[in-house]
């Protein structure tokens, strides 16, 4: 990681957890994480080894918002209840992430928000270059997710997007509750 640039190194010095949505191919990438933060892993595909943080999915509870994290959900543009369902049968869940396509998204669809993070060294499956994490900043009342772009690799443009997402606690219960 710190080769390819030191972008994701200080973007996680200011994280308090990671949640990681897969395809990690080595344990030592999680080595490397966890000297920022404790970290949680969705198996991705690429996910041949074992490790304590490492499994088929996490549902997760932080600030009262409810997270399922696991790493492939394709195509993503399927509804969401059937997307929750496929990993995370019965459980209401506020926040889905997912990894596996590379490519960020960010959006609230049926009262849930979904991020792909797409990838910080793969972004689009493109070759080896700087691509796209996700932030969640959560308090009990708001949700704040945004898809940051880490930069630029010499002679291989970055071609993640940014983008945000805002959204009050009350305003997704009356989202879900319309469903």
């Amino acid at each position: 990681m710190d080769e390819l640039s030191s972008d994701t190194g200080e973007f996680l010095t200011t994280v308090e957890l990671i949640l990681h949505a897969g395809d990690v191919t080595a344990p030592s990438v999680l080595d490397w994480c966890e000297q920022f933060a404790p970290i949680y892993v969705a198996r991705g595909n690429n996910d041949i080894f074992d490790h304590p943080s490492l499994a088929e999915g996490h549902l997760l509870e932080i600030e009262g918002w409810r997270i399922g994290l696991t790493h492939e959900l394709r195509p993503e543009s399927r509804p969401i209840s059937v997307l929750r369902d496929q990993c995370f049968p019965g459980e209401e869940i506020d926040i889905l992430i997912a990894g596996d396509t590379h490519v960020e998204r960010l959006e609230c669809r049926e009262g849930v928000v979904f991020l792909n993070p797409g990838s910080p060294t793969l972004p689009h499956h493109k070759e080896m270059r700087l691509g796209t994490v996700g932030l969640l900043d959560l308090t009990p009342e708001t949700l704040r997710a945004e898809i940051v772009v880490l930069g630029e690799t010499p002679g291989s443009p970055n071609p993640g997007i940014s983008q945000e997402l805002i959204i009050k606690k009350e305003w997704l219960e009356k989202e879900k509750a319309n469903g």
